[in-house]
């Protein structure tokens, strides 16, 4: 049995709601979507960004500032000039900023600007970092690890909670497996099971599942479909352009289209993305 006391459900019916904003909560009846760049490479750039989506039914910005790149040599992001023009883009267009933190150190000039910390697969069991973000006072997004199991990432997640942070929003986004076809293998069936075991806010990421941008579409409504709270989905205003993850990065205008077709499946569940209709504004807490 999972130890994981502050992560699990403590009744069938609970549920914790995560704000990222006044106008903006996770977990919720409303779907979230986050949306934007793989990296913020300009003012220009992510000024464009935001003021075509944030017309759309689009509730955050996400662009990476510090980038764990593979290669050493690939562009490693902008740093705190990065995190000034995603400031600057939320000032102007009222939409909360989603960016990673790789290192504690990283930690506090994040917490400065934007208002969600991302923790990505390669750090989801970089136990340290964990801990440190039970100290962070800002709401975190926690990614499965690459290989990680659900009790891996389950465990994780209990690493933040336990350290002082309740404000923990999972992220399914692709597992490896020996099949090279998609960059990733999307896990639905764990979005399934983290709702079940866990009170926790569940969002999937269908970018990095694929890494193919022809099969996103399909799968972010299957994600809103099995249940998820949320889609984080990168777009480009030039995909092609893009200084990272090129061939996994949606133009703006076919993110804008996919996201209006999201709303009749979440209807059809009980659940709506309409920005004017943000249901359970406060988090909830439940014994």
């Amino acid at each position: 049995m999972l130890d994981a006391r502050l992560v699990t459900k403590s009744h069938p019916d609970h549920r914790t709601v995560i704000q990222l904003s006044e106008q903006v909560a996770i977990g919720g009846s409303n779907v979230i979507i986050i949306g934007g760049p793989c990296t913020v490479e300009s003012a220009e750039q992510m000024e464009q960004v935001a003021s075509q989506l944030s017309v759309a039914p689009i509730h955050a910005l996400r662009g990476g500032v510090y980038k764990p790149r593979t290669s050493p040599y690939s562009f490693q992001g902008m740093g705190v000039d990065g995190l000034r023009i995603l400031a600057e883009a939320r000032s102007r267009y009222g939409m909360p900023v989603v960016t990673e933190v790789m290192s504690i150190a990283q930690i506090a000039p994040v917490v400065a600007y934007a208002d969600m910390l991302q923790i990505g697969s390669r750090n989801m069991q970089n136990f340290e970092l964990l801990k440190a973000l039970g100290q962070a006072g800002k709401p975190i997004l926690l990614k499965r690890g690459l290989s990680a199991t659900i009790e891996e990432f389950v465990m994780a997640a209990e690493y933040i909670m336990a350290h002082g942070n309740p404000n923990v929003v999972l992220c399914e986004r692709g597992i490896r497996s020996f099949d090279t076809y998609t960059r990733n293998v999307l896990d639905l069936g764990a979005v399934v099971a983290l709702r079940q075991l866990t009170h926790l806010p569940v969002i999937v990421d269908p970018s990095h599942a694929t890494g193919k941008r022809e099969l996103i579409a399909d799968l972010a409504r299957a994600a809103v479909a099995c249940g998820a709270d949320g889609l984080i989905i990168e777009c480009h205003p030039e995909p092609d352009q893009s200084v990272s993850d090129a061939r996994q990065a949606l133009s703006l205008e076919a993110m804008v289209s996919l996201v209006q077709s999201l709303e009749p499946i979440a209807r059809a569940i009980g659940r709506t993305l309409s920005k004017d209709s943000v249901a359970d504004s406060k988090q909830l807490v439940m014994a």
